[in-house]
């Protein structure tokens, strides 16, 4: 038995397995964008820790960040006594991150916490209760968050779920089938309008929430038409519109902001994974006329804003000003887009390439028929690319969506290489359809 095998099998026996494992595959130690298992293999890292580690693994200056702060204070809970860190950050994060003339921010541990507290804030603010939420959308895996998700399968037998939570279906295009970008964006607001009619009254909506791009839901971006509307709708009735860029933010599109793209604010947005360079910690940041309207101890947590995980997200915020991580999104987005797109032109099977910046998705069904998603294939390109030395991890409600969150570090040749690795993966376990396809047309 292998290192790795003993460890998971340790694991098996003392770990919940609600605790879910996507592969057998351990980590002992990474750098940059290597992860090296138990055994001493090396893999490239394409999952980024679930779109955590934009700025690589161990970044020694995030390191020294954080064992410096780990020798002056571990603790004291920002309810207790205000700690630097926590002030330093809040000030960072309201500078790179404005919403209008004045910002404040309020921090957490986690994606979900973030997104928990954000309807908070919204339902205070406004005296309302309805959320309105999108299929596709992941939001986390609290009670609160866990009603806003919308994949059936992160939900098995947790319920009864939480009141006032509306779903609307996402604004979702697809390039290469289905109805134009306007022809979507013209029936989904429609559909939101219409929605105030039959579905939840406007005026007892607090907040939409949506996330500029879909992480779980497979990498689909709303189009700019309808984030530009959605915008407008909320204006017009009042409603707090929340953007949640716990997978979308810190350059991963190349921007701080995926909402950058669209040229709008949003009132309330959320904040988590490459904030903190690998330690837990998550943001709320919203208009300073919205955040003020909270109650005085309804918001935060014992952990909220730990100060070493602050230290870590200061330290890493300025790794990515340094390194130019927003320039390196854009290219590294154009770099795996174009590759997506070479191998879509020689295979019938795939439905769309897809994403913004860095935060890039390609989707497999059988012929491209968006009905007949091919998440069993997917599971076995990633399989034999983990064989082969490469990390993926799925996204879409089918997982049938393979999705890079590389570190945004990574060199080109060692993307390259592990693009080399995906790419000839997924022409041999596809051999035989692209023939297929040239003998039929």
């Amino acid at each position: 038995m292998t290192a790795s095998e003993k460890l998971v099998a340790r694991r098996q026996r003392v770990v919940c397995q609600g605790v879910g494992m996507q592969s057998p595959m351990t980590a002992a130690q990474a750098s940059g964008a290597i992860i090296t298992d138990e055994d001493g293999k090396e893999f490239i890292d394409f999952a980024g820790g679930i779109g955590v580690m934009n700025v690589g693994h161990c970044d020694p200056e995030v390191v020294r960040a954080i064992t410096e702060q780990a020798n002056r204070l571990l603790h004291a809970g920002i309810h207790v006594a205000t700690y630097e860190p926590y002030v330093a950050l809040c000030e960072r994060l309201v500078e790179l991150i404005p919403h209008g003339a004045s910002t404040k921010a309020m921090l957490v541990n986690t994606g979900a916490e973030a997104v928990e507290n954000a309807i908070k804030i919204a339902r205070q603010a406004t005296g309302r209760s309805a959320v309105i939420c999108y299929t596709g959308g992941f939001h986390g895996r609290t009670l609160l968050a866990t009603t806003l998700t919308s994949k059936l399968t992160y939900k098995v037998g947790c319920g009864p779920f939480a009141p006032e939570v509306y779903r609307l279906p996402f604004p979702l295009f697809r390039s290469r089938s289905g109805p134009s970008e306007a022809e979507v964006v013209e029936q989904e607001l429609s559909r939101l309008r219409s929605a105030f009619k039959d579905t939840v009254a406007a005026n007892t909506v607090a907040a939409i929430i949506i996330e500029p791009v879909q992480g779980e839901g497979g990498f689909t971006v709303v189009p700019q038409g309808y984030m530009q509307g959605l915008r407008e709708i909320c204006d017009e009735h009042g409603i707090v519109l929340i953007a949640d860029e716990v997978q979308t933010g810190f350059a991963r599109t190349g921007r701080w902001s995926a909402m950058e793209h669209y040229g709008i604010t949003p009132d309330l947005s959320t904040w988590a994974k490459s904030m903190g360079g690998g330690l837990p910690i998550s943001a709320v940041l919203g208009k300073a006329e919205i955040m003020d309207k909270v109650s005085p101890g309804t918001l935060g947590g014992t952990y909220g804003g730990n100060p070493v995980a602050c230290a870590a997200a200061l330290a890493t915020i300025g790794r990515m000003e340094q390194l130019g991580l927003n320039a390196r999104g854009e290219q590294q987005g154009e770099l795996i887009r174009g590759r997506f797109e070479s191998i879509a032109a020689r295979l019938p099977d795939v439905s769309d390439v897809r994403g913004l910046g860095a935060m890039m998705g390609i989707e497999f069904c059988e012929g491209g028929d968006p009905s007949k998603p091919s998440g069993a294939l997917v599971k076995h390109i990633i399989d034999d690319c983990r064989a082969s030395g490469l990390l993926l991890i799925p996204a879409g409600v089918d997982s049938n969506v393979i999705r890079v969150l590389a570190p945004l570090v990574i060199t080109d040749e060692t993307l390259s290489r592990g693009l080399d690795i995906l790419e000839r993966t997924i022409l041999k376990l596809t051999k035989g359809l692209a023939h297929a396809s040239a003998k039929g047309a």
